[in-house]
């Protein structure tokens, strides 16, 4: 008895001290593993990447830009469901443990022996909990080793005694990887169901949660059978625990699969090129990384409305001066027929995604009166082509725009004259007049010539619609602000305003005759007017009407060009004009926004605006960190009303024309359209005044105009500078894209007349002579005038001296000028 009394106490010893050297080895290691631990306190300060977010002025969607699909939702902002679908598939005790949920750990334990003993080559089965989920992302590696784990759970207790349940839910939602480039529920829910987790079923709520053990392995699209059964066995773990009735489940259970798949970048359609700017001009402001992951909230000027009417405007216009030429430059593709199926052939060729009207189609069949074509299948929202195929056809006198053929081919007799069999072309469907599916298309393809537009509130400078080209998908070069070309006669109202700013009158005289300059370096030049006539004597309002070069010059020459050059900066047109003659005619490169903006000091009475493309931006908080309106308003931080003024606004911006000379440059402009080179822009039905341009050879055309709340500038040219033929001038080809897009900017809008500063005169005249008239006599027009100016009483001309070198007196009947014709670049 004595001597097992003795051997127990021995094997006990001995047992106590291997425990004793055990615990010391054991803390040992783990103050060894807790030493480096990561400071868990850091989640406190948590700001996980957001994306960034671009809304157009009425709050719609135009874009979103993140390096991680991102939404950041508090948890009271997350719905129960999409919680309790989580909390199934992941860890339906979370509520319960304290960070380890120990029952997991010990049935992880014995698969993972078993899996041992038998030799199973599997992946180790780690039992985390949500917590420990919560640890290992924000704080650790995804290295698979035991050590990791021990670390993650020391972690997670930890966490749990810092953080409440809910808070640890939130980090774990919203950091969570779910596939597809999607981070957080938030972000997820829009990127697969294109939808607010609000709005989630519960057979969608649960396929997200099925996402974060494999998102690749339950890839809708390509494996959408093992996808369907994780989302069935999340729906029947949501009906055990509980929070869905077994009917709810069942019915969830038989709902197919759709995922829609959200586009990245411009959401709103037609605002490719805007979202574009607006994104360059972020980044500029607060960089790279502020852009991608900041989640700053960007509330823009855009009117998606008037953007697609100024798309619609400028497309139309380059397609009608393209079908105008009637040159086809050939097909967009070809592919061999005898090389397999039709559809997956054409489907291959890649085509212009922002211009949904155009769809390709390859030739299948075609001879003299007709191609009989393949309709491109449409693209599935898994990336693979519909197996559905539409046939249809194009008649001969869909093509009979082409005169000639870019290869030579001029003799167009018939539709097998253009196409061949296995091209692949654009067409666009004509409508049913019935009101059923078309079968029949017209041919159509990509304008050669580009151009800009862009829509602008006067008073504030916030662009309401801009355009850079055809289309972005072809070209993302942004012709309205990255397209430096010369402005020509749109650039004569800032000199006309810098004399009338400067003592002339809409009523002086200038000589229309030939000029000689001589230039540096001895060479001559002789400006002429577009139609190479002169005109003889005519008013400052007949010479900007008819855009008269020669007048121009020699108004210019009467002031001194550095006064021009001053005007031309007042008004961020150039930036250092050089101060030469040839300036006054728009020899210098601009913008169609900095142009536009020129414009819009005139129609606003003359105060200096700048341009912008944002009016707001917030940052992750909700908190205004930029703000373009930046004027002063008294009174508008008070509390309440006592009886005391409504605020008001304090407008503080430069006065860089005097107000009296802005209605008169813009009452000579409203000539322009009335009387002058731009009568085709009366069709728009309001008061609108604007001036055309166009440079020389024809390379590029303008069309500067505004009603008295929208300026809008249009420019038509090939990107690299090339004449665009005789008579395609700034009032053949752009102001008709000013007119087609003002008339639906303005049609839901009352006509509002030009408003007319107090002190301003309005005297008839002769319109000839500039001489007083008898209101009503032929030829009479209302001329304003500044207080202390009139009409001459006498005949004097600018720019015209007699043989003594005095400047010549002569009376309206010693040299009748003729009034009629064009003339100038206009």
């Amino acid at each position: 008895m004595k001597f097992l009394l003795k051997f127990f106490g021995y094997i006990f010893g001995i047992g106590a001290v291997c425990f004793l050297v055990v615990a010391a080895g054991g803390a040992w290691y783990l103050s060894t593993i807790t030493g480096d631990l990561p400071d868990y306190t850091t989640l406190k300060n948590y700001e996980p990447p957001v994306m960034t977010r671009v809304h157009a002025a009425d709050g719609s969607l135009i874009a979103e830009y993140a390096e991680q699909r991102r939404m950041f939702l508090p948890i009271q902002g997350i719905p129960d469901l999409v919680k309790n679908a989580f909390i199934s598939a992941e860890d339906k005790n979370f509520y319960h443990h304290p960070g380890i949920d120990i029952t997991g750990v010990a049935r992880a334990v014995v698969i993972n022996l078993r899996n041992m003993l038998s030799g199973a080559d599997r992946r180790p089965v780690g039992a985390s909990t949500i917590t420990q989920q919560v640890a290992k992302n924000f704080l650790l590696t995804n290295e698979v080793s035991y050590e990791r784990k021990i670390k993650e759970a020391i972690l997670a207790l930890r966490i749990e005694d810092a953080y409440s349940k809910d808070k640890i839910l939130e980090l774990y939602l919203n950091e969570i990887y779910l596939g597809m480039g999607a981070y957080g529920v938030a972000g997820a829910s829009l990127l697969y169901f294109d939808k607010s987790v609000h709005e989630l079923t519960v057979a969608e709520a649960a396929y997200l949660a099925a996402l974060p053990k494999g998102p690749n392995n339950y890839n809708p699209f390509r494996h959408p059978k093992a996808a369907i059964a994780r989302r069935n066995w999340v729906i029947d773990r949501m009906v055990e625990n509980g929070y869905v009735t077994p009917e709810d489940g069942e019915k969830a259970k038989a709902e197919p699969l759709e995922v829609t798949p959200r586009q990245t970048g411009a959401q709103l359609f037609a605002s490719e090129y805007f979202a574009e700017e607006v994104r360059r001009e972020v980044k500029d402001m607060y960089g790279n990384d502020r852009l991608y992951n900041g989640g700053l909230s960007v509330r823009s000027t855009l009117d998606p409305k008037m953007q697609a009417e100024a798309r619609k405007a400028l497309m139309d216009g380059l397609i009608k001066f393209d079908k105008e030429h009637g040159t086809w430059r050939g097909p967009v593709d070809h592919v061999d027929l005898n090389g397999g199926e039709w559809g997956g052939l054409v489907g291959k060729v890649e085509g212009l995604k922002d211009v949904p009207e155009w769809k390709l189609a390859v030739v299948l069949d075609v001879n003299a009166g007709q191609a009989s074509i393949g309709i491109q299948p449409n693209e599935l929202a898994s990336g693979k082509l519909s197996t559905d195929r539409e046939r249809g056809h194009i008649d001969f006198d869909e093509i009979k725009w082409i005169r000639r053929v870019k290869d030579g081919t001029r003799s167009i007799k018939g539709a097998d004259d253009v196409l061949k069999v296995g091209d692949v072309v654009y067409v666009e469907q004509i409508p049913d007049p019935a009101g059923g599916n078309s079968t029949a298309w017209k041919l159509c393809q990509v304008p050669e010539v580009s151009g800009a537009i862009v829509a602008m509130d006067p008073f504030t400078g916030r662009v309401q619609a801009m355009v850079g080209g055809f289309s972005y998908d072809q070209s993302e070069f942004n012709r309205a602000t990255q397209a430096y070309r010369q402005p020509g006669s749109s650039f004569k109202p800032f000199v006309y305003s810098a004399a009338l700013d400067n003592g002339y009158t809409p009523s002086s005289v200038v000589m229309d005759a030939p000029i000689s300059v001589e230039q540096a370096g001895g060479e001559v030049w002789q400006p002429q007017n577009y139609g190479k006539k002169y005109y003889g004597p005519s008013t400052l309002r007949t010479g900007i009407e008819k855009s008269r070069n020669v007048m121009t010059v020699r108004l210019a020459q009467d002031m001194g060009m550095p006064l021009v050059a001053e005007y031309a900066r007042r008004f961020g047109i150039y930036d250092n004009m050089l101060p030469v003659l040839s300036m006054a005619l728009g020899a210098g490169e601009t913008t169609v926004l900095r142009l536009t903006t020129a414009y819009s000091m005139i129609a606003n009475g003359g105060r200096k605006v700048t341009p912008t493309l944002i009016d707001r931006i917030q940052d992750r908080y909700g908190r205004t960190i930029y703000k373009h309106d930046a004027r002063e308003c008294e009174g508008c931080d008070a509390t309440d009303w006592h009886g005391q003024d409504e605020p008001k606004l304090i407008d503080n911006s430069e006065q860089v024309l005097d107000p009296m000379t802005a209605y008169q440059i813009t009452s000579m402009m409203e000539g322009v359209v009335q009387r002058g080179t731009a009568t085709s822009v009366r069709a728009v039905g309001r008061p609108i005044a604007g001036k055309t341009g166009t440079t020389n050879d024809e390379r590029d055309a303008w069309f500067m105009g505004f009603s008295p709340n929208l300026t809008v500038g249009v420019f038509v040219g090939y990107d690299t500078p090339r004449p665009m033929g005789h008579g395609m001038t700034g009032g053949h080809v752009a102001a008709p894209i000013f007119t087609e897009f003002m008339k639906q900017a303005l049609a839901d809008k009352p006509p509002v007349e030009f408003r007319v500063p107090p002190g301003i005169k309005l005297i008839p005249i002769d319109s000839r002579t500039g001489l007083r008239a008898t209101a009503g006599s032929p030829g009479t027009i209302l001329e304003a005038f500044k207080p202390g100016t009139a009409p001459p009483d006498n005949y004097s001309i600018i720019g015209y001296q007699d043989d003594s070198g005095q400047p010549s007196q002569v009376t309206p009947e010693a040299d009748r000028a003729i009034m009629t014709g064009t003339g100038g670049l206009y």
